[in-house]
């Protein structure tokens, strides 16, 4: 399985200190071993493990691109 982990803030304060992202990413990486990805910026940081079940190429990495904002 896949995981997907993330911290907002919606009064522009800080969106957690002390590694949280990398804390939470380190915490589900048994959830997916084959690859992972981040994306932040003022407002939001996600992360997310990929499983290589289906299809273990590249072709299967799933970018954490914004489109069509």
């Amino acid at each position: 399985m896949c995981g997907i982990v993330g911290l907002m803030t919606v009064d522009g304060g800080p969106r957690g200190g002390g590694g949280g992202l990398e804390s939470m990413m380190s915490a589900i990486a048994h959830r997916g071993p084959d690859g992972h990805g981040r994306y932040t910026d003022e407002t939001v940081q996600l992360g997310h493990r990929r499983l290589s079940i289906l299809d273990p190429t590249e072709a299967g990495a799933q970018p954490m691109e914004r489109h069509g904002v």
